[in-house]
């Protein structure tokens, strides 16, 4: 009878070992002084994040509460990012899982309250090699083509080999092949897989230095912040929410210089400006900006009507190569 008292217990303990342990993660996103900024709490190597509890009405309204509270920064626009599961996440209970469920938030650094908790920190510190608005950064690439390069070569077998010099061209865009802005994740797990990131080093190999490989985050979170920056570099292009970075007015060379800053290169100036008119996207203020170091340029403001007349349908921002 003893072993019956006590066994429901020890039944409930190792049901909560058991149990996912569910947190809520933030990529919140600024650009600032044409820089892509990202929101840091601790020792800028960590995302906002919290669990998910049972007094949160949604996981959005706890993702907010806990960015609000951990960063005094209050959060507008907000999408589901992704839900991290893996089987390897454990959690601080034996047999435990952790679940994370990641949101890309886009804010303005204006916006938020000053706090000694938190900070921004530029995307490309942790992915140096997605910066090609001044060409291709040769001696970061060079570096990790050749430690890529020898990785795929300890491949078991040719095949193997060949399959893995081919994931490398295509993510990095070697051997004349284009390079595609939105593989940043592929690109870093990539890395990641090669053990060339401080995260995924066992200790036999040192990866590259921090300027080459990228500055590490807690965790996961690197991963986390690389599907962000994947999701929020395709969506600019079919979806106004780079608006959502901009002051309400603006002149077009900012706006131009905000989705090159979050693109990772530059855009054809001409073309970008006759397709951001031609598709209506904003209108003129009347006012004019004297902060351009040149003449006045025109001040415009997004036509937020836009969303209900084509309710997002057609609504895009040039990506054409300079």
């Amino acid at each position: 009878m003893e072993e019956q008292r006590t066994r429901p217990g020890k039944d409930r303990a190792e049901d909560k070992a058991d149990e996912a342990k569910v947190d809520l993660t933030a990529v919140v996103v600024a650009v600032n002084g044409g820089e892509p900024c990202l929101l840091t709490i601790g020792q800028a190597d960590t995302l906002p994040s919290g669990p998910f509890a049972l007094e949160h009405r949604s996981p959005q309204s706890g993702l907010r509460g806990w960015v609000e509270q951990q960063t005094g920064h209050p959060l507008g626009y907000i999408e589901q990012l992704y839900t991290f599961a893996d089987r390897d996440r454990a959690g601080p209970e034996p047999q435990q899982r952790v679940i994370s469920i990641s949101y890309l938030a886009l804010t303005r650094k204006e916006q938020g309250t000053a706090s000694s908790t938190c900070g921004w920190q530029s995307w490309y510190e942790y992915f140096p090699w997605e910066d090609h608005r001044s060409g291709s950064p040769p001696m970061g690439l060079d570096i990790l083509r050749a430690r890529l390069m020898e990785w795929a070569d300890g491949a078991g077998d040719p095949a193997r080999q060949r399959e893995r010099r081919q994931r490398v061209a295509i993510a990095f865009g070697f051997d004349d092949r284009h390079w595609n802005e939105e593989l940043t994740l592929q690109r870093y797990e990539l890395l990641y897989e090669a053990g060339l990131v401080e995260e995924a080093s066992d200790g036999k190999a040192a990866p590259p230095s921090a300027a080459v490989s990228g500055k590490a985050m807690v965790a996961d979170h690197r991963r986390i912040l690389a599907t962000g920056v994947t999701r929020l570099r395709s969506k600019i292009k079919y979806r106004p929410v780079v608006f959502e970075l901009m002051r309400p007015t603006f002149t077009l060379l900012q706006l131009q210089r905000t989705v090159e800053a979050l693109a990772g290169r530059l855009i054809d100036k001409p073309n970008f400006r006759r397709l951001v008119e031609q598709q209506e996207l904003v209108e003129e203020t009347g006012d004019t900006s004297v902060d351009t170091g040149g003449r006045p340029a025109k001040l415009y403001r997004f036509r937020r009507a836009v969303l209900d007349e084509r309710a997002f349908a057609g609504t895009k921002l040039p990506m054409s190569r300079a």
